[in-house]
């Protein structure tokens, strides 16, 4: 009951005192598994949620959302024959990155975990914002990439909407996550669309140069979305694994090679080595660029079952190529004039960065165990998620770059993130806590070159 009365307690709003006629419109653009999806028949068009979903969410998860990569398209294409994974397009788009389970037992209880932009659109409808005029949100298919046309002819679409149903005003963007690389991307390829119809833009904890240690370890062991007692009742970490080694988005945020990193990002493994019956332990170490090749090998026997049939999943290297060329596509991005990029980025967490595999007592003898094996990450300082050395180097001319203590998904809901956002949307006309609260980064542009 209590959880309860806090769900429906959150709905009272932000005092930011007399709601003025006019606004810019705001458009949040979620990131990684951050908007619900759904998958539809094709015959019959009735669709059901399979993703977020707390019950059952394993067994749907592997029936209709395990997925392979179609290198001849550039998409990755659900296993199901029988149905399409779609987005909700709901409350304006709002809906799908709501609350991503908006089941009535997840309510209840305020499953943190779930609860995605939710607490910020309740921020801003508080602050004289309305749906479907001056807020919208832009949902989309995370597992595809982030330079695809589909999603970037979505994103035009939303943005000239919110243009024109404003009465002709500029976009304001807000992004979390990896939702900064897919409009890194839209801004580059689409300038001059960004330029007509963009005003500002407030990046939340875009991986920039990459998610080292998070990304490397789910494309070698898993990745596991929701934590603690909940996680029994969700997506295993080994079914996640297997979509994301087919998930061109997922190899878009591996470590930028090219990017002068203050020490390079590394994967370890304690290898055992044995020869004319004699054997001997060392750590191996494997940069960027290495760790291909560890990939290949640790990932060369990895399949799943579908359907009775044994489908070989190994390191995607049409997919690696695919990203190598996103990355050329997010360096070449530059910011138009008269338009303002803000950056805030998250400190003060462990964040995972190198990540290591056996030990000397227990080493690894076959690449392949690694799939297997639980890891160790030595940290660095981040969101826990992204390390705030990524996340700050953006390489564009920011307004103004801000550490904020707060977790990567935690951002979404920080008092002192809302502030900020008031304070660069013009809703106060003050905001004196700021310097009490937060950090002001160096502004200077980071550019990584790229040859």
């Amino acid at each position: 009951m209590v959880g309860c009365l806090r769900f429906f307690s959150s709905f009272k709003g932000r005092n930011c005192g007399e709601v003025a006629p006019e606004r810019d419109p705001v458009l949040l653009v979620s990131g990684i598994a951050g908007s619900i999806l759904h998958s539809r028949s094709k015959k019959f068009g009735f669709q059901s949620r399979v993703w977020v979903r707390i019950l059952l969410a394993d067994m749907e998860f592997k029936k209709k959302l395990w997925s392979v990569y179609n290198s001849q398209t550039g998409y990755t294409e659900t296993l199901d024959e029988n149905t399409e994974i779609v987005v909700p397009e709901d409350d304006y788009g709002l809906y799908a990155i709501n609350i991503l389970d908006p089941s009535l037992v997840v309510k209840c209880v305020h499953l943190t975990e779930v609860y995605h932009f939710h607490d910020m659109i309740d921020m801003l409808i508080g602050c004289g914002y309305k749906k479907g005029t001056t807020l919208f949100g832009y949902g989309y298919d995370f597992r595809q990439s982030n330079r695809i046309d589909k999603l970037m002819e979505a994103l035009k679409v939303k943005l000239e909407t919110a243009y024109k149903a404003s009465g002709g005003r500029k976009v304001n963007i807000i992004s979390h996550s990896m939702g900064g690389i897919l409009i890194l991307c839209f801004m580059s390829l689409h300038n001059d669309v960004f330029s007509k119809y963009v005003k500002k833009w407030i990046c939340i904890a875009c991986p920039f140069q990459g998610a080292p240690g998070c990304i490397n370890d789910s494309l070698l062991t898993g990745l596991q979305f929701v934590d603690g007692f909940e996680s029994y009742f969700f997506v295993s970490r080994w079914t996640m694994h297997q979509l994301v080694v087919e998930c061109p988005s997922i190899y878009e945020m591996l470590a930028n090679p090219e990017y002068k990193w203050k020490k390079q990002p590394e994967i370890q493994v304690w290898r055992k080595h044995t020869k004319d019956g004699e054997f001997d332990v060392n750590l191996e170490s494997y940069g960027p660029i290495q760790s291909i090749s560890l990939f290949e090998e640790a990932l060369r026997h990895n399949e799943l079952n579908y359907d009775g049939k044994r489908i070989a999943l190994p390191f995607n290297f049409a997919i690696l190529k695919w990203a190598a060329g996103t990355r050329q596509v997010m360096h070449d991005a530059k910011l138009p004039d008269g338009v303002c990029f803000y950056n805030i980025y998250g400190t003060s967490f462990d964040t995972p960065f190198d990540v290591c595999y056996g030990s000397e007592k227990s080493p690894i003898e076959d690449l392949s165990e690694i799939c297997h094996t639980m890891p160790q990450y030595s940290y660095v300082q981040g969101d826990g998620t992204v390390p705030a050395e990524s996340a700050k180097a953006d390489g564009l001319p920011a307004v103004e770059r801000v550490e904020v203590t707060a977790s990567h998904r935690g951002l979404l809901r920080d008092e002192r993130v809302f502030q900020l956002i008031e304070k660069w949307l013009d809703i106060e006309p003050t905001v004196s806590k700021l310097s009490k609260i937060s950090k002001v980064a160096d502004a200077q542009p980071i550019k990584p070159v790229i040859n």
